[in-house]
């Protein structure tokens, strides 16, 4: 049964190319689902897949590209509801 995960992650996570590496990494991890800036500095991710690889991209949430410092990541696991059909940046 699939999962998901909301996340707000915090830290150097806008301008350093973030939602471009989350995208890359969700899409190997065949995780469908989004990423956006948010107007407070912040980085939403919206995720689902399979719990394996779903956790994998929780954790490397907490780390990001080399080009970016996380500082904090607030997570929260759900049951899928399956709205996705593939991974994307959003605004």
């Amino acid at each position: 049964m699939n999962k998901r995960i909301e996340a707000t992650v915090r830290g150097r996570v806008q301008g350093v190319a973030f939602r471009y590496y989350t995208n890359n990494q969700a899409r190997q991890l065949r995780l469908t689902g989004w990423v956006a800036n948010r107007p407070d500095g912040s980085v939403r991710v919206v995720a689902e897949g399979a719990p394996g690889p779903l956790a994998a991209f929780a954790e490397w949430l907490h780390e990001g590209p080399s080009t970016a410092h996380v500082e904090t990541v607030d997570l929260l696991w759900l049951d899928a509801v399956d709205e996705f059909t593939r991974f994307e940046i959003r605004g």
